[in-house]
């Protein structure tokens, strides 16, 4: 790649005059930061126009530079890679952890616009570490800690391991310098004999795979010091105990020669079971790619040996970097399209409000690894480890996750709770209808974007149910007054009042009626005091009527009315009803109807056992009768016993399917050689629910299905 050095120098002029008169905590030029920064880019081979950035990215932040005058003498790219680099200023934040997440936030959304961004920061906080001494020791823990957190991570995620390693032994150096001191004095110890073997067996394979026609560069691996210290800490191993220090790399012309180096080497050395990797096929999610093994090598000591071609050798040590370089567009979605984390990160970021969350939740993203599944078109989908079929769902699509009700993984049915594994072929069952998630999915997934796509929908419920009861709570206020209240609500009045109280929305207004957050009151008195003047203005009270006239496109039937549950109110028709969640009465069973404050009538099946323990207040009961004309469905919960066979699950929902029953929600419990499976439904009536119930216990290795009231609640 040509490099345009007469731009590179204007901008180490440029640089050296706005830094002219700054110095940093070594005493040294500043100057020589800006320089360390851009060598390191240089390093990694990148454009003119990261240089160029790499050498400004301070001087907006640290001296009296803006970036239009940037922009002026370096052009519009250069002048946006200074400002994704460069800190928010003139902002009042409330605590330094919500600057820190800010900050962090701008360069997540500025690395996903052009990549070079965070290999700018990168390197910057590279050259920062390697003169970290510098500073006052709680700074520098501050800074080895943040590196170790997000840094590296970060650094690990675009496959830039050269200078993840390096960021990760230097914070290790600062923040437990006697460890450091001590695996880096038992390391330099084995150096020699170390070297020595593996010169011994690379020799040998190299001259094996010569016979085959296979070129190679054989070499020895070192393995980093915080790599070993991690690796004891989390096994609890000795030193000694960690086999794999003994690495060897062998770098071959084509993927071809990759799987054929690994039979020869296999051919001269017993593999260790479950040692086998191939990363060629199935690259990880930073783009790395190569083939692992370990074998019992010469003198029966293990041996790990990772094989790849050159340009997977310049992926793995520079990652994004290297891609870039080979398809010279920095800002092309092919290379983001390889790394679906920062998508995803990108997703979040902007649901997420909360500093600490924010953070929390950006340093296990960076930090997980992952599995690869297959969808049953045999479709590659990578999730984070640890990740369930409900992650997997919402992958997919986020109505796809809504409506999952069971899960298959490699033919068989298993819980939403299974831990998936790379390689498992997961099949999601689907109910017709958008059911919505349960608040205890939470619990089961994995991933960011299953998560918070739960939230949102609980987020997005609890403001239809604020809307509701700010709905039912100002028309019971309007009814109390003896007003029409259904024509009120439909009403230009209402909608005049509306937009005076500075709502743009209907369903803005009821919100902040349900929310307490407006006095029902207050839009009562509004409402009154316009059909009075509308009966002085014209001096008859039929005057107040055309204020309530409604054109008839834009007339909205009650949200819940004895018409959609074909329930009749002591031959009272426009009265506000919910079917009670404790017992879901249907047509057909006997039922009786509670007065609940501020929510209309609640109907409750005659034989629920909160009706008796609402008994003790009869004033608030009402004859209620179903009238024969529902016009909707009923949710109902059965509960189906019997010995776990296969496809047992396929018979009862065929049944379900031949009776036009749709299921809500689906579970399984299984205690072998037992299985419960349990089903929310939706019937018409319980003439329905009698005949599929039957013929649910005809059914195979079925011994009982019932009917189940859900636990208590009014």
């Amino acid at each position: 790649m040509e490099i345009d050095r007469e731009q590179v120098e204007r901008a180490f002029v440029y640089a050296c005059e706005h830094h002219a008169d700054q110095r940093r905590k070594s005493g040294e030029e500043f100057i020589i930061h800006p320089v360390g920064v851009a060598k390191i880019c240089a390093g990694m081979r990148l454009d003119t126009e990261t240089l160029v950035a790499a050498l400004l990215h301070d001087t907006v932040e640290d001296t009296s530079a803006s970036l239009e005058d940037v922009q002026d003498k370096f052009g519009e790219e250069i002048a946006g890679l200074v400002d994704g680099v460069t800190k928010l200023t003139g902002l009042t934040f409330s605590s330094r952890d919500e600057a820190q997440a800010e900050n962090y936030r701008k360069m997540m959304v500025a690395m996903a616009s052009d990549i070079r961004v965070i290999l700018i920061k990168l390197a910057d906080r590279l050259h920062n570490m390697r003169t970290i001494e510098a500073m006052p020791k709680q700074k520098q823990i501050e800074k080895a800690k943040e590196t170790l957190d997000i840094y590296a991570p970060i650094a690990h995620r675009l496959g830039i391991h050269a200078i993840k390693w390096e960021l990760e032994d230097l914070a290790f150096a600062t923040l437990h310098p006697r460890k450091y001191t001590e695996i880096k004095g038992l390391v330099n110890q084995q150096r020699t004999e170390r070297e020595r073997y593996v010169n011994e067996a690379g020799a040998f394979v190299s001259k094996e795979l010569d016979a085959l026609g296979i070129h190679a560069e054989i070499s020895g691996r070192a393995k980093h010091f915080y790599s070993i210290y991690s690796k004891m800490t989390r096994k609890g191993r000795e030193f000694n105990e960690i086999y794999d220090l003994t690495a060897m790399r062998v770098i071959v012309d084509s993927v071809k020669d990759c799987y054929g180096a690994v039979g020869v080497i296999h051919s001269l050395w017993k593999p260790l079971p479950g040692r086998f990797k191939d990363f060629v096929a199935m690259p990880k999610f930073n783009m790395y790619q190569s083939l692992h093994t370990t074998v019992i090598g010469p003198e029966g000591r293990p041996l790990e040996i990772q094989i790849r071609t050159r340009e997977m050798h310049d992926m793995a040590e520079f990652g994004i970097a290297a891609h870039w370089i080979y398809k010279q567009d920095p800002t092309s979605s092919e290379g983001d399209g390889k790394l679906k984390w920062l998508r995803r990160l990108l997703d979040w970021q902007q649901e997420m409000s909360d500093p600490k969350e924010f953070m929390d939740t950006l340093k296990v993203d960076l930090f997980e690894d992952e599995v690869f599944v297959f969808t049953p078109k045999g479709e590659v989908k990578s999730l984070a480890a640890g990740a369930t079929p409900l992650d997997f769902a919402y992958e997919v699509h986020t109505d796809v996750g809504h409506r999952t009700v069971g899960a298959k993984v490699n033919g068989k049915m298993v819980p939403l709770s299974y831990e998936l594994r790379s390689g498992d072929i997961v099949e999601v069952m689907t109910s017709k209808r958008e059911r919505g998630p349960s608040r205890d999915w939470l619990a089961l997934v994995k991933t960011t974007r299953a998560r918070n796509k739960i939230k949102q929908w609980f987020k997005s419920e609890s403001r239809k149910d604020t809307e509701h009861a700010g709905r039912e709570l100002l028309q019971e206020h309007l009814k109390k007054q003896g007003l029409p209240a259904q024509r009120i609500v439909g009403s230009p009045l209402l909608a005049d009042i509306i937009r005076e109280m500075g709502f743009r929305k209907g369903d803005e207004f009821y919100i902040a009626l349900g929310a307490a957050k407006i006095s029902p009151r207050t839009v009562v008195n509004k409402v009154m005091q316009r059909l009075k003047q509308g009966e002085a203005a014209e001096g008859t009270p039929t005057a107040a009527d055309d204020l309530l006239k409604t054109n008839p496109q834009r007339e909205r039937r009650p949200t819940t009315s004895s018409t959609k549950f074909g329930i009749s109110v002591d031959g009272v028709g426009d009265v506000m009803l919910r079917l009670a969640k404790c017992c879901r009465p249907v047509p057909g069973d006997p039922i009786v109807g509670y007065v609940s404050l501020g929510r209309g009538i609640t109907i409750h099946r005659e034989d629920c056992p909160n009706v008796q323990t609402l008994r003790k207040d009869p004033d608030r009961f009402t004859p209620v009768s179903w009238d024969g004309e529902a016009a909707t469905s009923f949710k109902v919960e059965i509960h189906i016993d019997g010995w776990d066979r296969h496809r047992l699950l396929e018979d009862l929902a065929r049944t379900f399917s031949e009776a036009g029953i749709n299921i809500v929600d689906a579970r399984c419990t299984s205690n072998p050689p037992m299985i419960r499976n349990r089903f929310v439904i939706e019937v018409a009536d319980t003439k329905t629910l009698d005949t599929t119930i039957t013929k649910l216990r005809n059914i195979e290795a079925v011994f009982d299905a019932y009917r189940v009231t859900p636990g208590a609640g009014a």
